[in-house]
């Protein structure tokens, strides 16, 4: 049977709904991890495209016994490929060596037989020969969890209906990457980013020291297009990365009087980190960031540009990078 092409319903950055209309809502756990529509057209076969609508199958090759998983009934599945760290948390950086092999079947059978990824599966759009595009999230929701699809590598987890609060406190203190909530009358609305599905990251903030920035370039010639910041470890001042968001037109003109005046030859990282093009400085101004998570070796993910803390000394900025980051 052939399938229709179906693209992503996207999310919408956002805050928690008002608490009178959190029993109008679903919750479920944002995960930081590919993005992908699975289409088994009932013959065993299984073709995963991402959100590009780019083929990715190959890549990962444990997920092909998904194909037999509805026996002859076909379907279109919505989920997301993740790869987890030894605490079952979706681990982006992990995935990263996965991603892009879909033509190199050798290198991903390999790397599927030392790091298996598992897939979330998270809504069906069509079914056994019939478009579920209309039906409300409430009604496909409810089709998908009758398929039971439930194997040892991918999963359908639960989506709670209301208690949104408690739903993005517990994904906050499990240090998850954050909440994705879904209108339960909202219909799917392929390649559509839509305000029926709100999407709420948890972001960390953290001082951090300035010892470098890059250039700007067309408006932003002359000023600062990224600053580069790091943390202490050991004694030493690490490298943690680049900020280039988050200042407005002032904050970066005031930036750049700052850093021509703490200039230096010497770069304040140990070790140097590889930035082509980059000027270094004295490592005394201290800036307030805001990120997603890090990478395992420390590096900043997503960040962006909070605010400078004149009112901290630099070595009372920021704790150490975390030890076993080190």
């Amino acid at each position: 049977m052939t399938l229709p092409l179906i693209a992503p319903m996207l999310a919408t950055p956002g805050v928690l709904p008002p608490a009178a209309q959190d029993t109008r809502w679903a919750y479920e756990t944002k995960q930081d991890g590919q993005r992908v529509v699975a289409y088994l057209p009932g013959d065993g076969g299984l073709l995963l495209r991402a959100r590009s609508g780019l083929e990715i199958t190959g890549a990962y090759p444990e997920l092909a016994a998904l194909g037999g998983a509805l026996g002859t009934t076909p379907a279109v599945l919505d989920g997301e490929v993740l790869a987890l760290d030894e605490e079952g948390r979706a681990d982006f950086q992990l995935l990263q060596s996965r991603m892009g092999l879909a033509h190199a079947p050798a290198r991903a059978a390999r790397l599927a037989g030392r790091s298996p990824v598992h897939l979330v599966l998270f809504d069906v759009v069509h079914l056994a020969g019939r478009s579920l595009l209309r039906l409300p999230y409430r009604r496909r929701r409810a089709r998908l969890d009758d398929l039971a699809l439930h194997g040892p590598h991918w999963s359908t987890p639960a989506a709670l209906v209301g208690h949104g609060e408690q739903a993005l406190r517990a994904t906050r203190e499990h240090g998850l990457e954050g909440l994705v909530c879904k209108r339960l009358d909202s219909v799917y609305e392929p390649g559509v980013r839509s305000r029926a599905w709100i999407k709420i990251r948890n972001m960390r903030s953290e001082d951090v020291l300035v010892g470098g920035w890059l250039p700007g370039k067309g408006r932003l010639t002359g000023l600062p297009g990224a600053v580069l910041v790091g943390q202490r470890a050991a004694g030493r001042l690490r490298y943690v990365g680049g900020v280039g968001t988050g200042w407005s037109e002032d904050e970066r003109e005031q930036l750049a009087g700052l850093l021509r005046a703490a200039g230096t030859d010497v770069c304040p990282f140990d070790p140097v980190p590889r930035v082509p093009g980059a000027r270094w400085v004295v490592p005394r101004l201290v800036g307030e960031v805001r990120y997603s998570t890090r990478t395992r070796e420390g590096m900043l993910r997503q960040p962006s540009w909070l605010r400078l803390r004149p009112d901290l000394a630099p070595e009372e900025a920021a704790a150490d990078i975390p030890d076993d980051l080190v």
